[in-house]
């Protein structure tokens, strides 16, 4: 089978040689998932999707955890085990909304967008599994530096101009079997709404 992302301009020996770098931000693809189709992302497919016969560098997990919580703990053993470098990250009150409930912030995006800088010399390919439309410019810059960029998201959430940005879009239900049955832990996802 062809992989979803292999694109014609591609030839199948410079495929082999890319080196690749995954950057999942699990919050944005949890409530994406979740909202949209009442599902959970497979990380161990997603993790399988990029690196087919590609050199997978890096793979980063960023996770939102509550305070004191530890529901996160078992999601974030299983990250680890597929072979993702799992970064963590407590969420905080940031403010009252106007009904003088607290709005709870703990986004990744300043991390991702850093190890992305990092990364970028030692990468042929940034792959971002985010829809967030805040990641364009980092997109932008990375392909300025030379480097493609693969962004893997759910279309009915992702930002038009990451959509546009990306060398290669890729839509993740229409990869096979890309949601799990059976979430790694049910309680163990990120807890905080993403900014989409």
């Amino acid at each position: 089978m062809e992989n979803a992302i292999v694109s014609p301009s591609v030839r199948l020996a410079e495929w082999a040689e890319q080196r690749v770098g995954l950057f999942v931000d699990t919050q944005n693809l949890y409530y994406a998932a979740r909202e949209n189709y009442g599902q959970h992302v497979d990380y161990e497919q997603l993790m399988a999707v990029v690196a087919r016969g590609r050199r997978l560098v890096q793979a980063s997990a960023y996770v939102v955890e509550r305070e004191g919580e530890s529901t996160a703990f078992g999601f974030i053993t299983k990250l680890s085990t597929l072979g993702y470098r799992v970064k963590r990250r407590k969420v905080r009150i940031h403010r009252s909304d106007n009904g003088g409930r607290p709005v709870l912030e703990g986004d990744w995006d300043m991390g991702i967008a850093a190890d992305m800088v990092r990364a970028w010399d030692r990468l042929d390919v940034v792959v971002l599994a985010s829809g967030d439309g805040d990641f364009a410019p980092i997109v932008q810059l990375a392909q300025e530096r030379g480097c493609r960029v693969e962004v893997m998201a759910f279309r009915e959430s992702a930002g038009q101009s990451l959509i546009d940005l990306a060398d290669v879009f890729v839509n993740l239900p229409e990869l096979p079997r890309i949601f799990v049955r059976h979430p790694l832990v049910a309680d163990g996802e990120p807890e905080t709404r993403p900014s989409l």
